[in-house]
Parts: C-alpha cells; structure tokens; sequence
C-alpha cells in the first residue's frame, strides 16, 4: 500500500455502515505544521466514495476551509448523499476534528473512466523536463514542509527564483515518491501542493491558508508525472484568487482549479 492510499484510509464509524467514517490525519502532509487543505479534502472525498461506489470520481469539488486541521489527530467525515443518479451523485460533506467542522465540501461524483477526445482543451505548456527543474525548496518558502517527503515537486527554473517583478505564476512537475500512480483522488491534492502563485512575485510567504477551493476534473491521468501550472491576477487587502491547471504524462488536461486563499503581505503585521 502505498503511502497516500495508507494516509486516506477511512472507515464506517459503525457496523451498519452509516453516514460518518473515521480516520486519522497524518503529520506526513504539512505545510508548516498544519495539514495541507488538499490532502484534508482527499480524506473528506474518500469517505464520500464510501456512499457513492458506483460513482467514485469527483467530477468537481467545493470545499470551504472553516478552521485548521489538526495533524497527528483523528477525524471524523459526516456524508450526506443529496442525490444518487445512474451517472452523476451529489453528496455534501464535513470533516471534523476534537468537536469541531475543519471543512465543509460540495461534491458531484460520477466515472471518469469512460472520456472521449475533448472537443476543445487547452495544451499544456513547454517548460524544461523534471530533470532540469530544481525542486521545490521549504528555505525559499519560508516554511517548514514535510509534505516534501512524500510529494516530489520539481519548479520551472523562472519560477523557482523568488520575487520576480510583475510575475504571479509557478509552474512544475509533481508526481509521489514512492512511484504511485497519479488518479483522480490524488489530483485533489497535487492541486493544492505547489507554492503559492503569490511566492514568485512577492519571495517568501510563508503559508497561505486556503479559503476555498474548487476542483474540476475532466478524466483520469495517466500514469507518471503530472504538469502543473498556477497563476493569479487578483491580489487585495490580503486576499488572493489563484487558478490552476494540471496536464497528465500523455499532455491531457486533466483537471481545473480556482481557489481564494488568504496572504500576509510583505511589511503587514
């Protein structure tokens, strides 16, 4: 079992099944040292595949980040299927740690497993190959990252270099280290893994707690690394909205985010 599939492990709170599932969040995926909101939401959609097993992709995914995560700690996912179709369910969500909802989710859940050619897309861009792309850096950051022991996350040169005037974009390959392939669920997280757009215009920011994030996935991804790109031009009172894509190992689209994110900005207390 690899280390992902072992750290989203959830199971029925009781022998009858019902609506809540249990699990434990793993310190293995921190930012700093609270969890990282992508792989908070992978936990919370994992126990929504629990009461949608005939539609076990999330087709898209809205969740709210109500308070941090607590690392090293139980949780508990309360689900509630609002609607269960042949090809699409709708379920609603809430990951709760020592009393108290961490996250809240809206999730249309379907199977991807059937995709046809895209009528239109978007190619994915030329950047250098993982080899000639240094890796991600917790120093440049400014915040411890331990998520960089199970994530391997390699940063276009440009925009590994910091504080770059009038650039608000990273981009970068990103894959797991123990080999596991890329799918749907682990796209949640890659979407939420890469530094902040913010880092390559403004240097070090430390971390970016996530306000909302949603998530479109348009097909499985292939097997080996993925190609991430992430941009902003929305910057105010210390808020910012930060869109994303991700390319497969074949130059497939797979998947579409945007979320709005808190940033304290350089010289604010």
């Amino acid at each position: 079992m690899s280390a992902f599939d072992r750290d989203t492990r959830m199971a029925p709170a009781a022998p009858d099944g019902g609506t809540a599932c249990l699990g434990q969040v793993s310190p293995a995926w921190n930012i700093g040292s609270n969890p990282n909101g992508g792989y908070l939401l992978t936990l919370a959609v994992a126990a929504v595949r629990q009461h949608t097993p005939n539609q076990a992709d999330p087709l898209s995914v809205s969740v709210h980040y109500l308070r941090p995560g607590l690392s090293d700690e139980p949780c508990q996912v309360d689900v509630q299927v609002l609607r269960s179709g042949r090809t699409l369910s709708t379920a609603s969500a809430t990951l709760q740690q020592q009393g108290q909802a961490r996250l809240a989710l809206l999730a249309a859940m379907g199977d991807l497993g059937a995709s046809t050619d895209p009528v239109l897309t978007v190619p994915k861009p030329d950047i250098p190959p993982p080899e000639q792309c240094p890796a991600r850096s917790a120093g440049a950051q400014g915040v411890g990252l331990p998520i960089l022991d199970r994530l391997d996350i390699r940063l276009h040169p440009q925009a590994a270099a910091a504080a770059t005037p009038g650039r608000a974009e990273v981009s970068g390959w990103i894959r797991f280290r123990d080999g596991r392939a890329p799918d749907a669920l682990a796209c949640l997280l890659f979407a939420d893994a890469f530094p902040p757009a913010v880092f390559s215009l403004l240097g070090p920011v430390g971390w970016v707690p996530t306000v909302e994030l949603t998530v479109h996935l348009r097909q499985r991804p292939a097997p080996g690394w993925m190609l991430g790109q992430f941009w902003t031009h929305d910057l105010c009172d210390g808020r910012v909205v930060e869109d994303g894509r991700l390319w497969d190992s074949t130059g497939a689209l797979v998947a579409q985010s945007r979320q709005l994110a808190l940033v304290r900005l350089p010289g604010t207390a």
